[in-house]
């Protein structure tokens, strides 16, 4: 498990809209809210996404971007995204690299079948680049809120720039 206190694994992962996005381009510059989650679509996953995508503004003002991560593919992301209004940006790990990266990954058993899982984790990192709070198993009601006060607790970038529109 990541820690507080570790640098961030930096990563580049395609968008919902086709557009890579590098983790790094970040650093100096913003702070981020990194959230895995198991699959597109699903009750929790939905509520999560859509809780931060109604608070992103507050984020934004923060200097903080927020980024969601599923292996879901691009176009997956992008159907979630439109049918539920998101306007956080959704990244595809299609591969698993990031997931391992940043060890949200469970092996579980089910009918004697092994099957490797994402576990709903959040990364709040600053803006050099350092975690500084990890959340694994998270349960998505009120966590968004939760994550927003740690987030006032890093400071203001001076540099609040505003994700492009996806």
């Amino acid at each position: 498990m990541l820690h507080a206190g570790q640098i961030a694994p930096s990563f580049q992962l395609p968008d919902a809209d086709m557009q890579m996005f590098d983790f790094g381009s970040l650093r100096g510059r913003q702070h981020a809210v990194l959230f895995f989650y198991p699959k597109d679509g699903t009750p929790l996953c939905t509520l999560e996404a859509i809780d931060f995508s109604d608070h992103e503004d507050q984020f934004n003002r923060l200097g903080c971007t927020i980024l969601g991560v599923s292996q879901d593919d691009i176009l997956c992301h992008a159907d979630f995204r439109d049918r539920h209004g998101l306007s956080v940006r959704l990244l595809s790990d299609e591969d698993g690299d990031v997931c391992r990266q940043y060890e949200v990954c469970r092996t579980l058993e089910k009918n004697g079948a092994c099957k490797v899982c994402v576990v709903r984790s959040t990364f709040i990192i600053d803006l050099n680049g350092i975690i500084r709070h990890a959340f694994y198993d998270v349960s998505p009601k009120g966590h968004a809120a939760q994550v927003f006060q740690l987030v006032k607790g890093l400071g203001t970038c001076k540099s609040k720039r505003t994700p492009s529109s996806h």
